[in-house]
């Protein structure tokens, strides 16, 4: 398909020069457009027609519904729990937790979806539990839309994180590695200040745990905490058990909530995708959302067509593998950590995503919805290879048509 023909078009800017608007985007925040020498950003916008935004926005608003009624379906189910690959240490806490208000289990969360070059939207996967990206989504891109003159929808990133945080209102923000981890250490920093609270950023591994009392490095009691730490993680570090049992018994407050990781599982998916054939759960409406937006989504390999695997809990790419239509493997992961040695895998068939021509060669372009306290508000851009792990680039995504939205 011609770019002429597809949803998308590429506006190349890397024909303007560079090290002066790097410098740029550092100052707002987005420190890591270069990345040891190599450009992570591609100085581009790839615009998004109306027509194309306006279904994904709302395909992003009805699977959200639908993946929280099926998180509601599995609480308290262990042997669902179980089938979702989520670790045994985290039951009790689930169990034990109250869920939140419909719409609410993750605050903060990304769908992925492969948006073809025919306007075609699938979703691949859900982030509910630690999504990176917001620096990229809130900051980065309505600055390189504005610069070029298109529209960017991300605007209202902000307001929405203010929202949502002024309920779960965290004292601390926390990362692995913080001030050495560029892009974590940024994006902990980002939402932050974006909060408006007066919260502290501290590195998790200087975190320690007595009695269920958790406390910083210089022994300061934290009581509500937003941490890009993988709940999976529980189940394999050292800390797991006491970092578990202070949620569980109410003495640190963890954001995303417990529940997150039921929506962060690809195996909800599956389940989503189970129900449906069955008949189960779903109304008429949800059905045909679930019908034209999600992936055929199984426990075993049962295609006879191109298909993926990847792990329940993989991340950045790490772990998918991609199969041709005999069952042969094509392309695996070769960047990202196999979590698929930790935790079970799941099939889905392969979808198309939308092609681009750059600097660079060709690319396939994953696109981001970021759905921040409930509601869908920021697109986020990914170009790489087939499948989109560390080495993929970023770029922002615009909207022709819609040059007066706010958000």
């Amino acid at each position: 398909m011609s770019q002429a023909e597809s949803v998308f078009e590429y506006i190349d800017q890397s024909a303007l020069e560079r090290a002066p608007r790097v410098r740029q985007l550092y100052e707002l925040g987005f420190t890591w457009a270069d990345l040891e020498d190599e450009e992570y950003w591609l100085d581009a916008v790839a615009v998004m027609r109306r027509e194309t935004y306006e279904e994904l926005r709302e395909a992003s608003a009805q699977l959200w519904m639908i993946l929280d009624k099926a998180a509601r379906y599995i609480h308290r189910r262990q042997d669902l729990y179980d089938l979702l690959g989520i670790p045994p240490v985290l039951w009790q806490m689930l169990d034990d937790c109250p869920l939140p208000e419909p719409g609410k289990i993750s605050r903060y969360a990304r769908f992925d979806f492969a948006v073809a070059g025919d306007g075609t939207i699938k979703l691949l996967e859900l982030n509910a539990d630690t999504p990176t990206g917001y620096v990229e989504a809130s900051i980065a891109t309505p600055w390189v839309c504005a610069e070029a003159g298109i529209a960017s929808v991300n605007a209202g990133m902000k307001q929405q994180l203010a929202a949502a945080w002024s309920v779960e209102r965290p004292d601390t923000v926390a990362c692995i590695d913080y001030g050495s981890h560029e892009e974590d250490s940024g994006t902990i920093e980002a939402l932050a200040a974006h909060s408006g609270l007066d919260v502290r950023c501290v590195d998790c591994l200087d975190l320690w745990i007595d009695e269920g009392i958790v406390k910083d490095a210089e022994g300061r009691v934290i009581e509500r905490m937003f941490a890009l730490y993988p709940k999976e993680w529980m189940s394999v570090d050292e800390g797991g058990d006491a970092l578990a049992y202070a949620i569980e018994t109410g003495k640190l407050q963890l954001f995303n909530g417990p529940h997150s990781i039921i929506l962060q599982s690809k195996g909800l998916i599956a389940a989503v995708w189970g129900m449906y054939e069955l008949g189960l759960l779903f109304s008429g409406e949800e059905r045909q959302a679930i019908s034209r937006y999600i992936l055929p989504t199984y426990n075993k390999a049962v295609f006879s067509e191109s298909f993926v695997s990847k792990s329940v809990f993989g991340r950045e790419g790490g772990s998918v593998r991609i199969y041709s239509d005999s069952g042969e493997l094509e392309i695996a992961d070769e960047e990202g950590y196999d979590s698929s040695e930790l935790f079970p895998v799941v099939y889905q068939k392969r979808a198309e995503m939308a092609r681009i021509m750059t600097p660079e060669g060709e690319l396939h372009l994953l696109t981001g919805m970021f759905v921040i306290n409930g509601e869908p508000c920021g697109l986020l851009g990914r170009a790489g290879g087939p499948i989109t792990g560390n080495a993929s680039h970023f770029i922002a995504l615009g909207v022709r048509g819609l040059e007066d939205v706010q958000g």
